[in-house]
């Protein structure tokens, strides 16, 4: 079947395929039908064919129904070549005229992009590849529109991203990674599942938007004439679960934060929270080493990742690694020394760095680790004992009260998950929470988003008592981004925010 597509305008193409929409009508074809019966998908075909190639007993070449795209059309006279795919992969189909008699005109109605189904025999041409030779053609879906120019090679990433379903018909890497994902979440399920540890569901419309430290989408309930948010966390919900008794729970849900677009950020994003009575940070850390290389076994076979043409083992044992230590390794900074605002601004622009758009101490201090620390992480380490002022839900250290229990894991210079030994002193926990939000209100304060916001059902019910309790926050777009080594949390997203196209 040959064709001046290329030449033509999209909305001439557009025409053109009614002309043959209205033909395969006109001919008693329902160009759009109900169902279809498939007996195989393209790689259980090719499977039986090597099944049967393998079994010296057998000569037999049994039929088969599959269904998929139209990608390719190779017009020989007499006989076609034409590739389908499915979600497991291609194969071809062999059209010959003398087997489909009047169908074969049918042939000259199809486009590229359009769904057909046959029943045949699986065979292997004398070119060696594994085919289906057709015993009849059923349209199932008739395209309208043609894929865009260079489909196959489709490299625009406002096209990919923006018109994902091109993206899927056009990218093998990108259907890898979009059936690849589910089964990272499922593997991570199971593992906690299969450690005791119970789901549960809590509110994305919240009254208060805390649990960390970020700026909220705002909406307005009208039956309840109040302001709601979006959650930026799920924390303070699953510690209130643990103090009703619930003493291991997870939720694998959505969270909103209202900030910049990146490689590695999406306003909308998937987390894992967790939290396990009567452990502490070091649990949580040894936790998340062995789930880690549990969903890499699962899902990819190996414990064996690529990391910037790297090989790393996720199953080793992860170095656990003194935030201090390393910003006076990396930065020459002492966090204990520049314990106000002034000196580590100072101490920043004599490196450097940029500390326009931090307001306050904290909120420099991590810039300070994302610019020096981070980026020296590249295999999988955790980064331990935080200062108080950076974690205001976190349990002080046994050792110095100046910092907390609190750890950050890092994959190829990204974070992919923060932990605590939690605070269940509940007077301490109000007086952080009532600093947190004396600083977020001041009239000092120029970004309100550094700080959390108290919640007072949460101070109420920890109140009530909350056992010893370790927590965890890992975000499944980056987990997933390591594990398929894509450089971008767009690829590993569906749908990413994209900036308006108008």
């Amino acid at each position: 079947m040959k064709t001046n597509e290329e030449n033509v305008s999209s909305n001439s193409l557009f025409e053109v395929r009614k002309q043959k929409l209205d033909r395969l009508k006109q001919k008693g074809i329902n160009p759009y039908p109900h169902n279809y019966k498939r007996s195989h998908t393209t790689l259980e075909a090719i499977n039986l064919l090597k099944e049967i190639e393998s079994d010296k007993k057998t000569s037999s070449k049994p039929d088969v129904s599959i269904a998929g795209r139209l990608m390719n059309v190779r017009d020989m006279g007499k006989v076609t070549f034409v590739d389908i795919q499915d979600i497991s992969g291609q194969i071809q189909i062999l059209l010959r005229k003398n087997l489909l008699g009047s169908e074969y005109e049918l042939i000259s109605d199809l486009d590229i992009g359009d769904w057909i189904g046959t029943n045949g025999t699986v065979i292997r041409t004398r070119r060696g590849e594994p085919s289906v030779e057709a015993n009849n053609i059923a349209i199932l879906c008739k395209s309208l529109r043609p894929l865009p120019e260079k489909w196959h090679g489709l490299t625009d990433t406002e096209i990919r991203f923006r018109h994902r379903h091109l993206d899927l018909i056009a990218n093998n890497q990108a259907r890898k990674a979009a059936m690849a994902r589910p089964q990272i979440v499922s593997s991570m399920r199971r593992y906690l599942d299969n450690t005791g540890f119970i789901e549960v569901e809590t509110p994305v419309l919240v009254p208060v938007a805390a649990g960390a430290m970020a700026r909220p989408f705002v909406t307005h309930h009208n039956q309840l004439h109040r302001d709601l948010y979006m959650r930026i966390a799920t924390e303070l919900y699953l510690k209130r679960l643990v103090v009703g008794g619930l003493e291991k729970v997870y939720e694998i849900g959505k969270v909103f934060r209202n900030e910049g677009v990146d490689l590695n950020h999406n306003p909308e994003f998937t987390m894992l929270e967790c939290y396990e009575a009567l452990a502490d940070y070091n649990d949580m850390m040894e936790m998340v080493e062995n789930m880690i290389a549990h969903i890499s076994r699962e899902v990819l076979k190996t414990t064996i990742i690529a990391i910037n043409e790297e090989d790393v083992d996720l199953s080793k044992p992860w170095p656990r690694l003194s935030l201090r230590e390393q910003l006076i390794e990396h930065a020459g900074v002492d966090f204990i020394e520049c314990g106000d605002l002034d000196s580590l601004k100072a101490q920043m622009n004599k490196l450097g760095l940029d500390s326009s758009q931090q307001t306050s101490w904290s909120g420099l201090l991590d810039k300070l680790i994302s610019d020096t620390v981070e980026p020296k992480l590249v295999r999988p380490s955790f980064l331990i004992d935080y200062p108080v002022e950076m974690s205001p839900l976190a349990k002080k250290s046994r050792i110095d009260e100046r910092i907390v229990e609190r750890f950050e894991g890092f994959i190829g210079g990204m974070e992919i998950c923060n932990s605590f030994t939690e605070l269940n002193d509940p007077i301490d926990q109000r007086e952080r929470f009532e600093y947190q939000e004396s600083m977020r209100t001041s009239s000092e304060s120029k970004n309100e988003d550094d700080y959390d916001r108290l919640d007072e059902d949460f101070l109420v019910a920890i109140e009530q008592g909350m056992p010893p309790t370790a927590g965890l926050g890992m975000g499944i777009d980056r987990l997933t981004m390591i594990l398929l080594n894509e450089p971008s949390i767009r690829e590993v997203i569906l749908f990413p925010q994209l900036r308006s196209n108008q």
